[in-house]
């Protein structure tokens, strides 16, 4: 599509532009790429460019800036990131993530990716198989009940329900001797489903109240898939955002919810290796002034879930790729370590 010269400008440009944040011109154009051409040749080149959509124009200066479509041309086409393992950016060395619990490992990686980037730095935490170790039951009040669940790496959740019979302790203290000794290590899944076919071997009381507290246990543990944000105050300080406090507040929102943020990583786990969405790309975070780059990270050779950074186009994406690379590593190398 494009010709030797008009890719190098178009390079040099969206360089530029990455580092200084202002519309580039001929001039400075014509310095940044080193090309001997003329001021009128640039400008005839950069007009191409404009009928391609690759850059714009914006209405204040005689500058052109690059669209999401120039990004992504720059971004499959032009990098060339470098593979220096241990520091990224030339200046910064990535700190080792100590994989004492999982779950703290995922808080640091966040905020790993928040501090190196300057931008804001988002983890999904890895997806659990909803399997109980261990369940209890204690009576609170007439018909309503706490289920103690006990996942297989530790972790309590706890869970409060309502029957419509009222069990006494004896009764709460068979059916979980029942669970644990004939269900604990299987899926709740598969539970729920040989409970549905044993139940004419149970007692319908007890039956009745051992498929509520599968159905709460399955909704805990699933529960604790979540996504950790760190960094987004960082967003203040970047030019782009900070001078339109209404999309400051879409952007807000978007974190506070984490659904869309869900869905994005969520995708992005099934891709290999570092995947970056521009603009309104992803078609699951629809906002023109955001990119974000992701990828996923492993537990013993198994994808568990996703990590990224999200900031404004104007990122420097080179860097971005290797700090999310080298984060998704040491988190990979930290939980398969832990276990």
């Amino acid at each position: 599509m494009l010709d030797d010269r008009a890719r190098l400008l178009l390079k040099a440009l969206v360089e530029r532009y990455i580092a200084d944040g202002q519309p580039v011109g001929s001039r400075t154009l014509s310095k940044a790429s080193g090309l001997e051409l003329s001021p009128a040749t640039i400008r005839n080149v950069m007009s191409d460019l404009e009928e391609l959509g690759l850059i714009v124009s914006p209405h204040t200066s005689a500058g052109r800036i690059p669209t999401a479509r120039g990004y992504r041309l720059f971004v499959d086409t032009m990098l060339t990131a470098q593979r220096d393992p241990l520091s990224v950016g030339g200046h910064i060395t990535a700190p080792r993530l100590a994989p004492d619990q999982p779950q703290k490992v995922i808080s640091n990686a966040a905020h790993m990716l928040s501090s190196l980037s300057q931008f804001v730095g988002v983890v999904m935490a890895p997806r659990r198989t909803s399997v109980f170790r261990h369940i209890e039951f204690l009576r609170l009040s007439e018909k309503r009940f706490l289920v103690i669940i006990v996942s297989p790496d530790g972790d309590v959740q706890n869970r409060v329900i309502f029957t419509e019979a009222d069990y006494t302790q004896s009764q709460l203290i068979e059916a979980a001797n029942f669970l644990n000794s004939h269900y604990a290590g299987m899926a709740i899944e598969e539970v729920r489903e040989r409970l549905q076919n044993e139940v004419e071997a149970l007692r319908g009381e007890i039956a009745t109240l051992m498929q509520a507290a599968v159905k709460v246990s399955s909704e805990a543990i699933e529960s604790r898939d979540e996504v950790v944000i760190s960094g987004e105050r960082n967003l203040l300080a970047v030019s782009d955002f900070s001078s339109d406090m209404g999309n400051l507040r879409k952007l807000f929102d978007l974190f506070e919810q984490k659904a869309q943020l869900m869905r994005l990583l969520d995708v992005s786990s099934r891709a290999e290796g570092v995947r970056i969405y521009i603009g309104g790309e992803s078609q699951v975070i629809p906002y023109q002034e955001l990119s974000v780059v992701t990828a996923p990270y492993e537990v013993d050779g198994q994808v568990v879930g996703t990590l990224g950074v999200i900031g404004p186009m104007r990122m420097p994406y080179e860097k971005m790729i290797q700090i999310v690379d080298i984060t998704s590593k040491l988190v990979s190398s930290a939980l398969s370590h832990s276990k």
